[in-house]
This record gives C-alpha cells, sequence and structure tokens, in this order.
C-alpha cells in the first residue's frame, strides 16, 4: 500500500512497473521552502478568516436601513479592508523571497520567476468511495481499502513533490488516476459529497468545490508550476543548465496552455484564461532569455558578424519581454498579476534593449571597413538590423565613413544608456526588485559599461550630432516553442483495476446485483454462447437449457466462474474454464445492464471574467476542517462544469469581496516576485 518507486540510484524494492513513486519532500525537513510554506499556510487562514469577516459585513450592510447600524458596519468594514491589505502585504512579502527558488551557485545573471503550487487540504475518500462501491457495484468495499489508501497516499505525496523529474512524473501519475476515478466513481447525475479545497497562488482565497474537474486542473496548474521551479533551480552557468532550463521553460508553456485550452473556464484567478495567457507568455519569455544566455555562454568575440548576430537575438528577448509586460497590463489580469512581475518583465526589456544598441553601437565605435573585408556582406548584414535608417544615411556610406559611423555608434550609446537608466529607474521604485541584490549588481554592471564606452569616444562633435539611433529589428535563428505534455510517457495501473473494464464497468452505467446461477452441462453443450471482449457477455441462449431455466437471461455479463474473478479474461479463457470442468454442476455470478446514464458532457469548464463584489457563499458555508459526508449535495451547479449550456448560471463569484458603495476600498495588488509552493505540509 505504502510501496514507492525510488529516485534513480536507489534501489527497487519490486519491479518499477508495479510500483507508484508516492512519496514526496520530507513535510518536516526544515529547508527554506518549508518554512516560507508553513508562514503562507497561516496566511492563507488568516485571509479566508477576514474575507468571511467581510463577506458577513457586507451582508449586514445590505440588510440594514438603520443608520446608525450602518455606521457602525461601514467603521468594521474599513478595519477589515486594512487588516486584508496588510494581509496581502505580508503574502506578497513571502513571495518575493526568491532565493529558496534559484540555483544555489554563485551567479550573475537577473533571476528567473517560478510559480508557486497550489497549496490544498487533504481529502478523504474513504467512506464516500467505499459506499460507491457497496451501492453501485455490489461488491464487498471493505476488500478496496488498500487501494483507497492509495490514492489517498498519492494525493498526499502531490501535496509536496521533489523539484525534479520525479516529481513531476508523481504529479502526472496521480492526474492520471484521475481520469480513472473521475469514471469510476464521479456519475454526471450527481456529487458525491466529496469537497475538495485549493486555494488560489495569487490571492491565498480557496476555492470549494464537490467536482472532480477542480482537483484535476489544480494539479496540471501545479505540473506547469514545478516546471517552472525545476527551470530556476538548473545552473545557468553551464550548457547543461540552460538547455534543461529551456525545456522546463517550455514544458511548463505546454501543461499551462493545455489547462487552458482543457479547462476554458475555471473558478480561480490563477487558472482563468486570460492569466494563464500571460504565464504561458512568461515562460516562453523566459525560455528565450535562457537561450540567449546559453549562446553567450562561450563570450562574445568582438567580431562584426558575431556581434550582428547577437544584437538581433537579444533584441529579441528586449521584445517578448516587452509583449508580457504589455499583457500583464491588460484588464483583467492587471488587476491580479503580482505587480513586481510586471515590473521585472519592463526592466527586463529595457535592460536587453539596452544591450542591442550596445551591441551594435560597439560594430560601428570598433569596427573599419578593411580592404580585405566583404563589403557587400557587411552592407547587407548592418542593413539587416534595421527596419528604417535615419534619412539622408545610407548603410554603405557609414561603413566606409568614419565620422559618420562614429556619430551613429554614439548615437546607439546614448540611447543604451537611456534604456539602462530606465531599467534602473524602475527597479528602484518597486520595493521588492530593489532588494533583490543580483537584479541591481546585473543592471549597474551593465550601464557603468555603456557609460564607459561612451567615455571613450571622441567628443568634439557631441554638439553636431543630431543624428537619432533607429530602432533594431529583432531577430533569432533559435525556435523556442511550447512541449506539449506527454502523459504517455508515464504509465499507471488503475488502482481499482479489480472492479474489472472501465469499458463496462464505470460510473455512468448502471448494474444489478451479481446473481449466482448453477448449471450443468448437458450432451456437453452450455446452451448458450459467448461473445464480447472483458468481460464475456452470453447471447443465443436456449429458453430450455438448465442455465436459462436457472435465471441466465440474454445479455448477461459472466463475472466469475467457479468463484474465481473473471471480470478480465476473454471468451476463449471462460470457455477453458468451462472445460475443466467438464461434467460437474457448474456455478458463475452474473450480472445485468439495468440502464446507461447519459453520455459525459463535452469538457468545457465555466469561469466568469467577471468575478467580482462577492466570495464564495459555498466555501463561506462550509466548515473549515470537517464536512458532513452524509448529507446529500445541494442541487448547485459547480464552478467547474462540463457543457456550454450553463456557463452564465456557473459562472464563479469567488475573489477578494470588494467594499460596497459608499465605503473606501484600498487597491493594491499582489506583487510576488516569484510564488512560493503552496502545499499546506511543510517541505
Amino acid at each position: 500500500m505504502t510501496d514507492a518507486l525510488p529516485p534513480p540510484g536507489c534501489p527497487a524494492a519490486e519491479p518499477a512497473e508495479d510500483s507508484y513513486f508516492r512519496k514526496g519532500c520530507n513535510p518536516l525537513a526544515e529547508t527554506g521552502r518549508s518554512k516560507l510554506q508553513n508562514q503562507r499556510a497561516v496566511l492563507n487562514q488568516q485571509i479566508l478568516k477576514a474575507v468571511r469577516l467581510r463577506a458577513g459585513a457586507e451582508n449586514l450592510l445590505r440588510a440594514t436601513n438603520n443608520n446608525k447600524v450602518r455606521e457602525q458596519v461601514l467603521l468594521e468594514l474599513s478595519f477589515v479592508n486594512s487588516d486584508l491589505q496588510i494581509l496581502k502585504e505580508e503574502l506578497e512579502g513571502l513571495n518575493i523571497s526568491v532565493e529558496v527558488y534559484q540555483n544555489t551557485e554563485e551567479t550573475f545573471s537577473i533571476p528567473l520567476v517560478p510559480l508557486g503550487l497550489k497549496e490544498t487540504k487533504e481529502v478523504d475518500f474513504t467512506v464516500p468511495l467505499k459506499d460507491f462501491i457497496l451501492e453501485h457495484y455490489s461488491e464487498d468495499s471493505s476488500e478496496y481499502e488498500d487501494e483507497i489508501a492509495d490514492l489517498m497516499d498519492l494525493r498526499q505525496a502531490c501535496r509536496t513533490p521533489s523539484r525534479d523529474e520525479a516529481g513531476t512524473e508523481m504529479l502526472i501519475s496521480y492526474f492520471l488516476q484521475l481520469g480513472h476515478v473521475e469514471n469510476r466513481f464521479f456519475p454526471p447525475t450527481r456529487h458525491m459529497g466529496i469537497l475538495f479545497t485549493w486555494y488560489d497562488s495569487f490571492t491565498g482565497v480557496p476555492v470549494c468545490q464537490q467536482n472532480l474537474l477542480l482537483e484535476k486542473a489544480s494539479i496540471l496548474f501545479n505540473i506547469g508550476a514545478l516546471y517552472t521551479q525545476i527551470g530556476t533551480r538548473c545552473n545557468r552557468q553551464t550548457k547543461t543548465g540552460l538547455e534543461n532550463a529551456v525545456d522546463a521553460f517550455q514544458r511548463a508553456a505546454g501543461v499551462l496552455s493545455y489547462l487552458k485550452e482543457t479547462f476554458t473556464h475555471t473558478p480561480s484567478y490563477d487558472m482563468s484564461p486570460a492569466m494563464l495567457n500571460v504565464l504561458v507568455k512568461m515562460m516562453l519569455a523566459q525560455a528565450r532569455e535562457c537561450v540567449f544566455e546559453q549562446i553567450s555562454l562561450p563570450g562574445i568575440r568582438n567580431e562584426f558578424f558575431t556581434l550582428v548576430k547577437m544584437t538581433q537575438e537579444v533584441a529579441k528577448v528586449g521584445e517578448v519581454y516587452m509583449l508580457v509586460n504589455s499583457a500583464m497590463n491588460q484588464e483583467p489580469v492587471k488587476e491580479n498579476i503580482p505587480y513586481s512581475w510586471s515590473k521585472l518583465a519592463q526592466i527586463k526589456s529595457d535592460h536587453y534593449k539596452a544591450l542591442a544598441h550596445y551591441f551594435i553601437a560597439t560594430i560601428l565605435c570598433d569596427h573599419e571597413l578593411q580592404s580585405s573585408d566583404d563589403e557587400d556582406q557587411q552592407e547587407k548584414a548592418l542593413s539587416q538590423l534595421y527596419d528604417y535608417v535615419p534619412e539622408g544615411v545610407m548603410v554603405l556610406t557609414i561603413l566606409k565613413d568614419k565620422v559618420q559611423r562614429k556619430q551613429l555608434g554614439k548615437a546607439h550609446l546614448r540611447k543604451a544608456i537611456v534604456y539602462h537608466e530606465e531599467a534602473l529607474r524602475v527597479c528602484s521604485l518597486c520595493k521588492k526588485l530593489r532588494n533583490i541584490d543580483v537584479l541591481q549588481e546585473v543592471l549597474t554592471a551593465a550601464h557603468k559599461r555603456s557609460l564607459l564606452k561612451y567615455a571613450q569616444q571622441d567628443k568634439e562633435d557631441d554638439f553636431l550630432s543630431l543624428i537619432q539611433a533607429p530602432d533594431i529589428l529583432p531577430k533569432t535563428e533559435h525556435k523556442v516553442e511550447m512541449v506539449a505534455p506527454q502523459f504517455s510517457k508515464v504509465k499507471v495501473k488503475d488502482f481499482f483495476h479489480r472492479l474489472g473494464p472501465l469499458s463496462v464497468f464505470s460510473a455512468k452505467q448502471r448494474w444489478t446485483a451479481p446473481r449466482t446461477i448453477h448449471f450443468c452441462c448437458e450432451a456437453g453443450e452450455l446452451g448458450f454462447s459467448l461473445k464480447g471482449g472483458s468481460p464475456v457477455q452470453t447471447y443465443c441462449l436456449d429458453p430450455v437449457c438448465s442455465a436459462a431455466l436457472m435465471g441466465l437471461k440474454e445479455g448477461d455479463y459472466i463475472v466469475s466462474v467457479g468463484g474465481v474473478d473473471c471480470k478480465w479474461l476473454g471468451v476463449n479463457e471462460v470457455l477453458e474454464k468451462f472445460k475443466s470442468m467438464g461434467e460437474q454442476p457448474i456455478e458463475i455470478e452474473v450480472i445485468s445492464c439495468q440502464d446507461t446514464a447519459a453520455s459525459m458532457h463535452s469538457k468545457s469548464a465555466t469561469y466568469s471574467v467577471g468575478m467580482q463584489k462577492t466570495y464564495s457563499l459555498i466555501c463561506l458555508a462550509m466548515e473549515e476542517d470537517k464536512i458532513d459526508q452524509t448529507k446529500k449535495a445541494p442541487p448547485k451547479l459547480p464552478f467547474l462544469s462540463w457543457g456550454t449550456k450553463n456557463r452564465q448560471k456557473a459562472a464563479s463569484t469567488l475573489c477578494l469581496p470588494s467594499a460596497v458603495a459608499g465605503s473606501s476600498q484600498i487597491k493594491k495588488k499582489l506583487s510576488p516576485f516569484t510564488l512560493l509552493s503552496t502545499e499546506s505540509s511543510l517541505y
């Protein structure tokens, strides 16, 4: 029940195909991530308490007409709003703690942004699944306690996955296992009474649903988030480390894109289509940044064509970060994206644009056209750097004329200095970013390098230099694309395999209780034929044969022969069992199909971009740590629902509620530079 697949290098107790990696990180380990996560879990609970108080005060304010009561409630709301603001700032401070996510080696690179894992509460599957096995499958549910325990062990381990390939495989295995569980135990016509609670990774506000789709979507988000943490953890001072980082960010983008396309509307801000679109762009931008670092890792030679290539490559990095910053400042993402993320994207855009202008300035200032140089090739290469050139300026003339070349080079240096100064200014205005020492060091060093280069140039013609440096045309020879999740590479075995083939024994098909049939072969004839795969089905039943007289019906499925389970046996194997009994009485168990439930709806979750004003009443109504398992689910549409007809009704109302009209509202974005892992256990 608790067997685990050890990490590479550790001996396995049994073959890998028959075991599952169910152990996450040590939840009691006193690591940097565990301490931060513990503080984050406490803040999540405090935010939930404050949100509940706020929702109650808003309800009272709407319900009363007494002016004195209204004044008192408005005063209370102002205190609650202030408390929420403080809690959000504390959460932001934890999320900006990038040191625990970055590589431990000393590095001189701008930090990358990882996503934090969504945090969840424990879920007890025992009672609902055992009841369903007894009711729906008419089997002794006590025989499936180990399987249920395995499922719960796997889920618990997924709250603290190791930050490596084994961790991602474990999350994927649980995601695939949820597909089996959904088909086995979650009929489309009713809820199972299992409440799933997941915390928004940006706000800390919980979402509660009796819908397995929330669980599946959240696990997908965590798979993508774990890939981002693997990417930021890679050693960016080595070629292998940068290759692994690029691969990790491309995989993260692929998983998040798959989540956006598969679960088109989700009940929390961090998984909304608009937010996921921005996150995908950000991960691809970071992959592009790592590609540039990979190209420049051996060093950048001060050679004409090498600098031309590097100019366009680094200009491409600046362009993609500019697009990321633009996307982060669009509604509805603008109100929820961490403020420091937006500013960091702007800083990186300015920084890499400045590097592009510095490189082209180096070309113009340090390289003169020699008689041995290929004039046409240099003219073509330089002209490809510009979308346009200043009026009256010819590229070939610039190459041949030392004065014009110096003037244009100095113009590029001035533009590089302007971009560097803007990056430093934006960094100084963001409290969270200016506390990151390595970021300040990289920006300052690049700025000083451009200033030094400018100081080395002749200055007697500065007052005559009216030429403006044209923009650089970005171009790259290295593709950065999303890598779609490859779930098929992770092999999982259905925990509830003993229930029978999933195509037959599923939650959407109803069966009679197993009936025992005793019969004898007459003259070596069974009196019926068998067809189908597993399990086999009776047909061409002779109505006067011994089996028919004992209650066998046309179309019955045979689930056991002689007390031996045969749900997974084919026609030939079942016939062999019959033949082995000879003339002895035969005992079989059969089931009959009662009806077929409606087919599953098309995959489409529900989410409303206009999630304003109120906090989820479902979440407020639920007790924090206990749920009445026997209580029937209310006939309310879930936030995540299949199909498109009910999207309006199923729109989520989950968010931090705004203050009611007439009361002051403090608007401040959560601004984590990097989100922490949000498992509620320490690790």
